[in-house]
C-alpha cells in the first residue's frame, strides 16, 4: 500500500493506478445528484474495511465494486482509495444479497423482510423476483400485491442502471437519471440512441451541450439537420423558461449561431423549413418578426378566443342590482366599501369577464368575500382559486369560503386536466386570486373547462412579478384593452399606517423606501457590509432576534427570501447555513439529491406531482425518515405526503426560497437579503414582489446601493402575444382554428 501526503505526492500517487474489489459494507455518503460517495468496503486483500472515494450513479450496501485508482493519505480522513473510475454490480452470495436487499434499495424490502427472502431462496433470490416473482408469495408477510411491488422495483432499478451505463459511457453525469427514467421508461436507451437531441428538449435541466455530446459519439454530423433543428428548438425553449413564447428571428439566429458554432446563414433555411412543417410559428409583433414554440402560440391564440366568446352572453347575475348588491355587500361582511371597490363591484354583476388589479392594502380580498357572499345568498356557484397552495389557503381563510389551487379545480393528472371542454367545471363564477401568477398553459386549461355561461374574475397585483412560466397573463389583458378593468387605488386607513404597505409603494413608484429605524415597526433594514457580513445578520436574525421580539416560531413563520439560488446570498448557500443552526442533520438523516433531509426540516416540493396531489411551490415539514422503507414522509398544510429515496429530487430544503417560487404565499415574517453581487437579478417587481409577501414584519439585510439599484431598475419586456391575440390575431379565422387544434394536441 502506498501511503503519501501533499499535493505533490498526492498526484504522484494518482498516476500509479491499482485495481480494487470488494462488497459495500456502508454507505458513508451519496449525493443523487453528482454521483459523488463515500464508501466502507470489504476489499479482497484487505483484513479491514477500507474507505472508497468516488462516482456512481446508485449504490447500496452488498453491492459488489470495482474501482480502478490509488491509495492515498488524506490529512483530515486518513487513508483513502481514490476511484478514478468505479463500477457497481449486485451481490452473489447470500450472504451479501442480503445485506443488499435490506439496505433500503427496494421499497417495501428491510432488513427482517431481506432475511426471509434469502431463507426461502438464497443466492437465487434476484432471478427468482426478475423472472418468478410470484413465488415470492411462500414467503411470510408477501401478498402477491407486494411481490409485484418488489418486481417492479427491481426492474427499475435495473433499467436506471442500464441508462446510467450508457451516459456513462459517454462520459455524461447521472445528475438528471431519475428524470429521464421518468420520461422515457425503459426503452430510454433506444430513444436516447435514436436522438439524443430529445434530452436537451424534453428533460428540464438537461444542457444541449451534454446532448451534443452524445450525438459526437454516436458520429451524428455536426451540420446534420436533426442537430440544427434541435438547437433552434433548444434556444426557444430556453427562452420559454425566461418567460417569453416567442423570440425575434435575428435574436433566434443569433443565440442558435453561437450554440451550435454554425454561420447563421446556415440555420435560416432549417428555421424557414420548421416554419413551412408547422413546427414553429412565425409571426409580427411589436413591429418585428417572431418565431413562436406551436403550442404556447396556440395557447394564447386560443385564450384570446375563449375571453371574447365567454364575455358573450347572458351575466348569472343579471337579476341583481348594482347599487342594492354593494350595500348588501357591505352589510353581509361589516365593511365600508371604497369608491373604487364599489366600481369594482358593480362592474362584476355587469361584466361576464372582468379584471380588478391594485397593490397592497387597498382590499382586493375584501372584495372577493363581499362577491362569494351575495353568491351564497343567491344560490349561485361559485368557485374560488388560486395558483398556488399557500395563496388558495390563505383565500379560504379570508372568505371563508372552500378555496383551491386550480390545479386542483381541474382535477390535474399525469395526462392533463380532468377537467375541459367536455367536462367543463360545474360553478357560475370562477374567482382566480393572485392572477399575476398565471402562465399561458395554465390559463388555457382553466379557460377551456369554464362553462360557457359562466363569469371570470380575475383577481390580482400586476405590479407584481410575472408568472415563473411562460407569459404574463395579467398583464397582457390589462395592456389590451378589451376586457373591462377596475383599478383598486385607495389604501385603507389600517393598512396606511403599515410601513410594509409604504415601503412596497415606494419601490412600484421606483423610489427606495424610508430606510429610517422606527419603535413598533412592520419594516427594517440592516446594513451589512459584505455577503459573510449579510448571510451572519440573516442567521442571528432567524435564529434569534426575530423569535425573541415577535413571538415567532424560526422554521414556521419565518421566510428568508433571496433574489437568486447561486452566490454567498442565495438560497442554496443560506439552506445550508440556516439547517446548520435551526435543524441540525442527526443519525436519522439521509442523503439524496444534493441536500441532507431530516426529521424537523423544511422542504419545498420543486414540480408538479400529480399522483401526489403536491404541486411546485408547496411547502412542508419532514415528519419521519425510513430506511426500512426507503422513504420519508412530508407533512404539508393539509396532508401527509411520502416519497420514496429515489423521488427526493423534487424536494429541496425551503429554509430559504427565491422570491419568485415565493409568489401567491404570504409569511408572518419575511428576510431578504439585498446584496450588490445580486443585482444581475435585482428588479424593481422581483424586490416589491418580495416586500409584499411579509404580512407582519419584513426585514431587507444588506446594502443600499443594491435597493437603490433595484428600485430603479425595470424589467425586461417578455416576448408574449396574448395582448396582440386580444387586439386581433391578424390571422385567417380557419387558420386561428387549425393552429389551436394542432396545438393543443401537442401541448405537453
Amino acid at each position: 500500500m502506498l501511503k503519501t501526503s501533499g499535493s505533490t505526492a498526492e498526484q504522484a500517487a494518482l498516476t500509479l493506478s491499482e485495481h480494487l474489489v470488494g462488497s459495500v459494507e456502508r454507505v458513508t455518503f451519496h449525493n443523487d445528484e453528482t454521483g459523488f460517495c463515500v464508501l466502507r468496503v470489504k476489499a479482497r486483500g484487505h483484513r479491514k474495511p477500507v474507505t472508497v472515494v468516488g462516482h456512481a450513479p446508485a449504490v447500496a450496501m452488498g453491492e459488489v465494486v470495482e474501482a480502478s485508482g490509488a491509495w492515498l493519505n488524506d490529512r483530515n480522513h486518513g487513508v483513502q482509495f481514490r476511484a478514478t473510475s468505479l463500477v457497481t454490480s449486485a451481490p452473489t452470495t447470500a450472504e451479501e444479497l442480503q445485506r443488499y436487499l435490506g439496505s433500503g434499495l427496494l421499497r417495501g424490502v428491510g432488513p427482517a423482510c431481506a432475511q426471509r427472502l434469502i431463507a426461502s431462496f438464497g443466492a437465487r433470490i434476484l432471478d427468482v423476483i426478475e423472472r418468478r416473482p410470484h413465488d415470492l408469495t411462500r414467503v411470510h408477510g408477501i401478498g402477491m400485491a407486494k411481490a409485484q411491488g418488489i418486481a417492479e422495483a427491481w426492474a427499475e432499478h435495473r433499467t436506471l442502471r442500464d441508462i446510467a451505463a450508457f451516459l456513462r459511457d459517454h462520459e455524461i453525469g447521472s445528475a438528471l437519471l431519475t428524470r429521464i427514467y421518468r420520461i422515457y421508461g425503459a426503452g430510454a436507451v433506444e430513444i436516447i440512441s435514436a436522438n439524443p437531441y430529445r434530452l436537451a428538449l424534453d428533460i428540464p435541466g438537461f444542457e444541449f451541450s451534454a446532448a451534443d455530446q452524445i450525438a459526437m459519439r454516436l458520429d451524428i454530423d455536426p451540420t446534420a439537420r436533426v442537430r440544427l433543428q434541435a438547437g433552434l428548438t433548444s434556444v426557444l425553449a430556453d427562452a420559454m423558461k425566461e418567460g417569453h413564447t416567442g423570440l425575434p428571428v435575428e435574436e433566434l439566429l443569433r443565440q442558435a449561431g453561437m450554440l451550435l458554432d454554425v454561420p447563421e446563414n446556415e440555420l435560416q433555411p432549417v428555421l424557414q423549413a420548421q416554419c413551412q412543417a408547422g413546427l414553429v410559428i412565425a409571426d409580427d409583433l411589436r413591429g418585428r418578426r417572431c418565431i413562436f414554440l406551436k403550442h404556447l402560440y396556440g395557447a394564447e391564440l386560443y385564450i384570446a378566443q375563449r375571453l371574447k366568446d365567454l364575455a358573450r352572453g347572458e351575466h348569472p347575475w343579471s337579476g341583481l342590482k348594482a347599487a342594492e348588491a354593494v350595500d348588501r355587500a357591505q352589510a353581509a361582511i361589516g365593511v365600508s366599501y371604497s369608491s373604487s371597490q364599489r366600481r369594482a363591484l358593480a362592474a362584476a354583476f355587469r361584466e361576464k369577464v372582468l379584471v380588478v388589479t391594485g397593490g397592497p392594502g387597498v382590499g382586493k380580498t375584501t372584495l372577493i368575500r363581499g362577491i362569494t357572499h351575495l353568491s351564497s345568498e343567491h344560490e349561485l356557484k361559485i368557485a374560488l382559486c388560486a395558483p398556488t397552495g399557500r395563496a388558495a389557503k390563505r383565500l379560504a381563510e379570508s372568505t371563508g369560503f372552500p378555496a383551491r389551487t386550480i390545479h386542483r379545480l381541474l382535477e390535474a393528472s399525469e395526462g392533463g386536466f380532468r377537467r375541459n371542454a367536455k367536462v367543463p367545471l360545474d360553478c357560475d363564477l370562477v374567482v382566480v386570486d393572485e392572477a399575476s401568477m398565471l402562465d399561458i398553459r395554465l390559463m388555457a386549461a382553466l379557460v377551456r373547462a369554464l362553462p360557457d355561461g359562466a363569469s371570470l374574475l380575475l383577481v390580482g397585483d400586476v405590479d407584481q412579478l410575472p408568472s415563473i412560466g411562460p407569459g404574463q397573463v395579467l398583464a397582457d389583458i390589462i395592456a389590451s384593452g378589451h376586457v373591462p378593468v377596475v383599478h383598486l387605488n385607495e389604501v385603507f386607513r389600517q393598512e396606511q399606517e403599515s410601513r410594509i404597505i409604504a415601503a412596497a409603494h415606494a419601490i412600484n413608484r421606483g423610489a427606495v423606501p424610508d430606510l429610517q429605524p422606527a419603535a413598533e415597526s412592520d419594516f427594517y433594514f440592516v446594513e451589512a457590509g459584505s455577503p459573510a457580513d449579510a448571510m451572519a445578520k440573516v442567521a442571528l436574525l432567524v435564529r434569534d432576534r426575530i423569535p425573541r421580539r415577535f413571538d415567532l416560531d424560526p422554521v414556521r413563520d419565518i421566510q428568508v427570501l433571496c433574489p437568486m439560488n447561486r452566490g454567498r446570498l442565495g438560497t442554496n448557500m443560506l439552506n445550508g447555513e440556516l439547517q446548520q443552526i435551526l435543524n441540525p442533520p442527526g443519525p436519522d438523516s439521509i442523503h439524496r439529491a444534493g441536500w441532507i433531509f431530516g426529521p424537523g426540516d423544511k422542504v419545498m416540493q420543486v414540480r408538479n406531482d400529480y399522483d401526489r396531489d403536491v404541486y411546485n411551490g408547496e411547502v412542508g415539514i419532514v415528519r419521519e425518515v425510513s430506511r426500512s422503507d426507503g422513504e420519508i414522509s412530508v407533512a404539508f398544510d393539509d396532508r401527509l405526503v411520502s416519497y420514496g429515496f429515489k423521488e427526493l429530487d423534487e424536494l429541496v430544503l425551503a429554509y430559504a426560497t427565491t422570491i419568485h417560487k415565493a409568489q401567491g404565499s404570504e409569511y408572518p415574517a419575511v428576510v431578504i437579503p439585498v446584496g450588490l453581487g445580486q443585482t444581475s437579478m435585482l428588479r424593481r417587481k422581483l424586490l416589491y414582489t418580495g416586500v409584499t409577501r411579509g404580512s407582519r414584519l419584513v426585514v431587507l439585510v444588506g446594502s443600499r446601493a443594491a435597493l437603490e439599484q433595484a428600485a430603479a431598475a425595470e424589467e425586461e419586456p417578455r416576448w408574449t402575444r396574448l395582448r396582440a391575440c386580444l387586439q386581433g390575431s391578424g390571422l385567417p379565422p380557419r387558420e386561428v382554428d387549425t393552429i389551436i387544434r394542432s396545438s393543443q394536441s401537442e401541448s405537453p
